[in-house]
């Protein structure tokens, strides 16, 4: 049984708990909602929707996943419900893609850079569900199955999706180094 001491808090009134949730989740969020909208700034919007909800709403939290599986989870139905009421498409990760610059030198950074953007360019030619499994995993830190339960697929789909998704970054990647 997963807890959340800050979710705790703020549901019996303390608004810095609010104030936590939001500063640890909300870039994270952002970034894996970006996968649905395809727009850092529709992202952004949609991140304080989720965090408006929880604030306003109080929504019980289970305990049953992490509770950044659960706040992801809401994000997600709540990605696909706009996206449904603006019949909109699945649109891939696009201005998402914001790089470091925390690197001891020029040539270093340059060559992260690269390798970055290379990457990006891969993940946004890739099928929405590759994008989202790919982040989850990699870029936000996810076990497998936690990745399953945010996309609402079971364990097994999402590990054949990581492997098709590995798959198809190497043979996308194939002169990047490792």
């Amino acid at each position: 049984m997963y807890t959340c001491k800050d979710y705790e808090d703020y549901r019996k009134g303390d608004d810095e708990g609010l104030a936590r949730i939001i500063r640890d989740h909300m870039d994270g969020l952002i970034m894996f909602l970006c996968t649905f909208t395809g727009d850092i700034h529709t992202a952004e919007d949609l991140a304080e929707d989720v965090f408006v909800k929880i604030a306003v709403k109080k929504p019980h939290y289970n305990g049953k996943a992490s509770f950044k599986t659960w706040l992801y989870t809401i994000g997600r139905n709540m990605a696909i419900d706009k996206l449904r009421k603006k019949n909109a498409e699945w649109v891939p990760l696009d201005a998402c893609a914001e790089l470091s610059a925390d690197e001891r030198s020029l040539e270093a950074e340059y060559i992260r850079q690269e390798e970055r953007i290379a990457v990006h360019r891969a993940m946004r030619a890739l099928p929405t569900d590759y994008q989202q499994i790919l982040w989850l995993v990699y870029f936000e830190g996810y076990q497998v199955k936690e990745a399953a339960q945010i996309m609402g697929k079971s364990a097994h789909a999402a590990e054949a999706l990581i492997s098709r998704a590995r798959q198809k970054m190497k043979e996308m990647l194939g002169g990047i180094r490792e």
